[in-house]
């Protein structure tokens, strides 16, 4: 036991390592981000949408939630867990009024947990919350799409962490999509996506549309 130990410790530098060397990888887009906030500052009192390609791909996001200036810091392909790595860079300097985050579809993709991906969020609302302490911030549900179907089970045990949490913080929603993304059968609906069976088209964003307007109308 001893020696698992010590082998465990001289491990752990390596293990860090190469955690930090996988958000590496997306540091020419968050610096793309940067050069754009530097070019054209975002004003003070947007509403933040952040997270994977689901909210990258979200192009109409002034046109849906036209009552609001709206920021898109999606890069796609993130894990929850890059999202907090890079908040101090594009999430807290924005001073938002809200905050809305989806990820998690690739991170249960990845072999993590539902625990895992629980446990990202929660990091991720104790880290803007040490520079925004009352910032809204909301959870879209794991989406269910037909590319990741045999996904759907660990996908929901996470949405379900999440919401149960979500409800006994302050300011914290979890927006569930769930429902109207899946037909009769429970089984995640076609016409929702594009060819890849994996991110949406018009109608599935209508969707998500319909589930985060009212909680944006909501706050004060």
């Amino acid at each position: 036991m001893k020696r698992l130990l010590i082998v465990l410790f001289l491990l752990l530098p390596a293990i860090s390592f190469a955690k930090e060397n996988a958000h590496g990888v997306w540091d020419k887009d968050i610096a793309a981000f940067q050069a754009e906030d530097k070019a054209n500052p975002p004003p003070p009192g947007s509403v933040l949408f952040v997270g994977s390609s689901s909210i990258r791909f979200w192009k109409s996001l002034s046109e849906d939630f036209p009552f609001v200036h709206t920021i898109n810091r999606g890069f796609g392909g993130s894990d929850l867990d890059d999202s907090v790595y890079f908040a101090d860079r594009i999430v807290t300097p924005y001073k938002a009024r809200a905050i809305v985050v989806y990820a998690g579809d690739n991170d249960i993709m990845g072999g993590d947990t539902p625990q895992g991906v629980f446990d990202d969020f929660k990091a991720f609302v104790s880290k803007v919350r040490k520079a925004q302490p009352n910032v809204p911030i909301a959870f879209i549900a794991i989406k269910p799409s037909v590319a990741r179907k045999s996904l759907m089970a660990p996908m929901h045990q996470a949405n379900d962490m999440i919401k149960t949490w979500a409800a006994t913080q302050k300011n914290v929603a979890f927006l569930d999509i769930w429902p109207d993304m899946l037909d009769k059968n429970g089984q995640p609906r076609p016409e929702l996506f594009i060819a890849d069976g994996l991110h949406m088209n018009r109608q599935g964003y209508d969707i998500w549309v319909a589930k985060v307007t009212p909680w944006l109308k909501s706050l004060h």
